[in-house]
């Protein structure tokens, strides 16, 4: 029976040992701009999953006005596992929107509700007060995907925006209110047309 052929030793070529492996770092929408914004959707957490799929955000981005210009320096949209406690964030090139819980049914503080009432109205979620402070809201997947385009995505974007629209282009120098304030300018810009796209 013959034995299995193994290289036990570096190659050497001209005089010089070679390297066994390639020590570059693979390319990615992270280190290397990229000519086109990415789609891309990392596997969710335990305990959570993606409504968003990668269609939706296509056809969302179709929606926008201006996308060709705001799409300059984005390298990458990303549908991110969860569970970092929060519902989206924005990295230097890459927005990510979180994978929602398992259970469409989720508890808000009563301040994250009052800030956000009345995106909640207008999508139709049915929220109560719960118990020690928290509101219940029951969402539906309709109104969950509604939510993560409608304001967490603008809301992203709206931190990429001002990044590019600072001198720098390093940072986004305007915070929470200036994406904030762009996730809702946008939304009502954009709400019929979202209504003739997707179902809610």
């Amino acid at each position: 029976m013959r034995g299995l052929s193994r290289r036990g030793t570096l190659r050497v070529k001209d005089g010089r040992v070679q390297k066994k492996n390639n020590w570059l770092l693979t390319p990615n929408y992270y280190s290397h701009d990229q000519p086109l914004p990415v789609v891309d959707r990392k596997r969710p957490s335990a305990g959570y999953r993606h409504v968003l799929k990668q269609k939706d955000i296509y056809d969302f981005i179709a929606i926008l006005p201006n996308w060709t210009q705001l799409s300059q320096g984005l390298n990458a949209i990303v549908l991110s596992p969860g569970g970092c406690d929060r519902d989206g964030y924005h990295e230097l090139g890459v927005v990510h929107v979180c994978a929602w819980e398992d259970k469409l049914w989720t508890e808000l503080s009563t301040d994250y509700y009052s800030e956000h009432q009345d995106i909640f109205e207008r999508l139709g979620v049915s929220c109560e007060p719960h118990e020690d402070g928290w509101m219940m809201c029951r969402f539906t997947e309709n109104q969950i995907r509604a939510y993560q385009l409608l304001h967490i995505l603008l809301h992203e974007l709206g931190h990429h925006h001002d990044r590019m629209t600072t001198r720098s282009k390093t940072r986004s120098a305007r915070g929470e209110p200036y994406a904030e304030a762009y996730a809702r300018e946008h939304e009502a810009v954009i709400w019929q047309q979202y209504l003739k796209k997707f179902l809610l």
